[in-house]
């Protein structure tokens, strides 16, 4: 120990300058007791060093697994999930708690480490030299660590609150920044720079409020730590003149307290990052324990699907908002049929969609595909034989060909290309500076709404699945590029069944049966002509288009 050094040297030179020895002597003790001080500090370097690249090293690992084990976890839950959490919420448990939670497997398992180690071999040697001096001298760390516990209490509780905040903080900003447009066309600068003033002075506010809690620390710290001096050199000083202890064990113990200081300081900043991870974890854990509803069977089936469907008495109500979406829904399609699923919004056609994809299961009833209840079937497998176009177009940050390619992976060029011929793209890719590889932006900002839905609509065309649901899919597209995608669809969809679902009628198509929904039930069913025979809804929603 360095102090046992330090303590020799100065014994040594009292007594040879007591003896009048020479000065070159006593050099020689004070230099070789400096180059051992020396010796020891690059070992205590080495062993730092050796202990951050294991430790610091070792919790890098762990925040690895920790975001790829979240975002497994997102994988996994199901839409309803995601409609009833705030995407910078789900952001933040990935980044913030992740990283708070890194703090305490790397920094502060390190400094609690070389607390423990420092602290046991400091005591122990002051023990030595002398039990009723270490007593004194340790006197006022009980102290120190009741304080520490109940300012821990305080910082545990609004660690928690703060991370709330600035999940809070996370999803206001989030939501600007995808709403800028709209934010802007309507001249909403100064309400959403109000909002968003008004959360963050909320969580500034608070943050403050924890820094004042964990600014009690170092004051206390310095406090105790300066009381302990004081008695090593007034009790040791005692001591010392009684001839109890040797001048040089005064000067042991004040580098045993100086030892003392960094491990003794780090207990706040240990405590505070274990608090903070505390909540942090507690937090992650809550969303790794969420289990999703849609799950695979313990036997689940894998078959390729001939596309025969049967919507057996299907009810649903959506478990966040309590609306049945369909009631007593049944409906039996063959392979290779074209159905059209018509309705106001909100009458249940794109919960349709969902069900079919298992992204829901229905409340009651089943769905028979192939004849067998869906939900016996493997999840992945299912939903990999089911072509499907949202009614929003999503598109990733990426080039066009890697939009249109995310339907099938192993895709050739031509596919992708044949794929936008098909939706009626090409030309429209042609026109543009790079072609197939032209960066769209976030959410195919840099693309019209028609060009956004054809390019999902290639996106389904290129998986070339069985089962092929097309939900407002052309919403957004003119006449004359509506009536070329559904020329170019004819042969391509001869023999997969589709659903199509709109509110309006295509006339170049005829399909094999028609539904109209009103308030999740079944209010007309037919062919075309059956239907208009019928004069209800459905002729009355024809004649308005056509005239």
């Amino acid at each position: 120990m360095p102090g046992n050094v330090i303590r020799n040297i100065l014994d040594q030179v009292k007594v040879m300058i007591d003896a009048k020895a020479d000065k070159a002597e006593v050099m020689a003790v004070v230099f070789k007791g400096g180059m051992l001080l020396i010796g020891f500090a690059l070992l205590r370097g080495l062993f730092m060093f050796m202990t951050r690249q294991t430790i610091i090293v070792m919790s890098r690992h762990i925040e690895f697994d920790q975001k790829n084990e979240i975002y497994n976890q997102y994988q996994r839950l199901n839409t309803g999930f995601f409609k009833s959490n705030f995407t910078g919420d789900l952001m933040n448990r990935i980044s913030e708690d992740v990283s708070r939670v890194r703090m305490y497997t790397g920094p502060s398992i390190m400094y609690f480490s070389n607390m423990i180690a420092i602290t046991t071999l400091c005591i122990i040697e002051m023990w030595r030299v002398n039990h009723l001096l270490t007593v004194y001298v340790l006197i006022p760390l009980p102290f120190l660590a009741l304080s520490i516990y109940y300012v821990n209490r305080i910082i545990f509780k609004k660690s928690g609150k703060i991370q709330a905040q600035l999940s809070n903080l996370t999803t206001t900003a989030q939501e600007s920044y995808s709403g800028i447009r709209v934010i802007k066309s309507f001249v909403q600068e100064k309400n959403m720079m109000r909002f968003f003033n008004e959360t963050s002075e909320a969580y500034r506010q608070s943050s403050i409020n924890l820094s004042v809690t964990e600014a009690v620390y170092f004051p206390s710290m310095n406090f105790f730590i300066g009381l302990s001096m004081l008695s090593t050199i007034l009790i040791g000083g005692y001591f010392a003149i009684n001839g109890r202890i040797s001048t040089g064990n005064i000067a042991e113990f004040v580098i045993y307290i100086n030892l003392l200081m960094f491990p003794i300081s780090s207990i706040g900043m240990v405590a505070s990052m274990t608090q903070r991870a505390g909540a942090s974890q507690k937090r992650i854990d809550e969303f790794l324990e969420t289990e999703p509803l849609i799950t695979n069977p313990e036997k689940p089936i894998k078959q390729i699907l001939k596309g025969d469907v049967v919507f057996n008495n299907i009810t649903f109500t959506y478990p966040h908002t309590g609306i049945t979406a369909l009631k007593n829904f049944s409906l039996e399609i063959k392979p290779g049929q074209k159905v059209a699923i018509i309705g106001k919004t909100g009458s249940g056609k794109s919960t349709l969609a969902h069900i079919l994809l298992r992204m829901y299961d229905p409340t009651r009833g089943e769905i028979l595909m192939d004849g067998t209840d869906s939900r016996k079937f493997d999840v992945q497998d299912l939903r990999r034989q089911i072509a499907y176009t949202p009614q929003e177009a999503y598109l990733f940050s990426d080039t066009i060909f890697n939009n249109i390619k995310f339907g099938k992976d192993d895709a050739t060029d031509e596919e992708v290309k044949n794929a936008a011929r098909m939706a009626d793209l090409d030309q429209d890719i042609q026109a543009m500076s790079h072609g197939y590889e032209t960066v769209v932006g976030e959410r195919g900002v840099m693309l019209s709404g028609g060009q956004k839905q054809r390019m999902v609509l290639a996106r389904a065309i290129i998986k070339n699945s069985p089962l092929l649901i097309l939900d407002e899919c052309l919403s957004a597209v003119d006449t004359k590029t509506e009536k070329n995608i559904l020329d170019n669809l004819k042969d391509f969809l001869e023999d997969k069944t589709t659903f199509v679902i709109t509110h309006r009628i295509f006339t170049s198509w005829t399909f094999d049966q028609i539904i109209v929904l009103d308030n999740g039930a079944i209010a007309e069913q037919g062919t075309h002509q059956e239907l208009m025979a019928l004069n209800g809804r459905y002729a009355k929603l024809y004649i308005h288009q056509t005239s």
